[in-house]
């Protein structure tokens, strides 16, 4: 009887201590997925103080600001928005070294007004606008289009459209090498649909109908925008094009496009 007693009892202690084994376990953790980036819109304007006709001129910036998420991420998209922006919004020969869009604006309308004030005959109201807005957002891309207008005197002003492509995760800038499996391949397939639709003759100089590609030779735009049915290549005026024609675009849907790319 003591023998089974003792045996009940030692079963009973290791079946106690798997028991408490098992509930110590702890559970395994899983890794949170990083917040997404967000944007809040921006505004920033300035107007001259100087007396005038309407519109007197003024300085106007609409951007989307990259908030939560990566901070590194954020700061790096804000800092390359700033930069296009900086280097369009200016008077001279060189963009300015303002620090902020406050000093930018105040740069523009001081440039003006300094030359308003040593020719008041002369003086015609300057613009400066520029809007931004998220064009395209997946986890791979985020694609935010800058919408500019520039006017400083002259005939007319300068309008165009900028395209800044960045990794959605990390904020980095992203070059053409980053979007396309193979950049040469990609440019053939381009300069296929970009003649077909202005009707250049396969066997004409691509700038036979009176384009201005560099070196008569066809290259992709500046400006690449991803769309939700496929990219637009978009060459502004005066990229391959006199004014008076100004822009020149190629919509290629994923469905042809999707061969080529690295990442949507």
């Amino acid at each position: 009887m003591k023998y089974y007693l003792t045996l009940f009892a030692t079963v009973l202690l290791l079946a106690s201590c798997k028991k408490d084994k098992e509930e110590t376990v702890a559970e395994p953790t899983v890794a949170e997925k990083p917040a997404a980036l967000a944007f809040a819109d921006k505004e920033y304007d300035q107007k001259t103080t100087l007396s005038g006709k309407e519109p007197r001129t003024y300085v106007n910036i609409s951007v989307p600001e990259a908030t939560g998420g990566n901070p590194a991420a954020s700061d790096t998209i804000n800092n390359k928005i700033f930069h296009v922006v900086r280097s369009i919004v200016y008077f001279g020969e060189k963009p300015t070294n303002a620090k902020s869009y406050k000093e930018l604006m105040a740069s523009f309308i001081g440039s003006y007004e300094e030359l308003a004030k040593k020719y008041p005959a002369d003086a015609m109201s300057w613009e400066a606008k520029i809007k931004a807005t998220i064009d395209y957002k997946t986890d791979s891309i985020i694609n935010i289009k800058l919408h500019n207008y520039t006017f400083t005197g002259g005939a007319h002003g300068y309008e165009g459209d900028r395209s800044l492509l960045f990794n959605a995760q990390t904020g980095r800038s992203l070059e053409y090498a980053d979007i396309f499996k193979d950049e040469k391949a990609f440019t053939a397939f381009a300069e296929k649909k970009f003649r077909a639709k202005y009707k250049i003759p396969a066997g004409k100089p691509i700038n036979s109908t009176g384009l201005m590609f560099e070196g008569e030779k066809f290259a992709l735009p500046q400006n690449i925008f991803f769309k939700e049915n496929g990219i637009l290549l978009y060459y502004n005026a005066y990229e391959v094009a006199a004014y008076a024609e100004q822009q020149k675009e190629v919509m290629i849907p994923y469905s042809e496009a999707d061969a080529f790319l690295k990442m949507k």
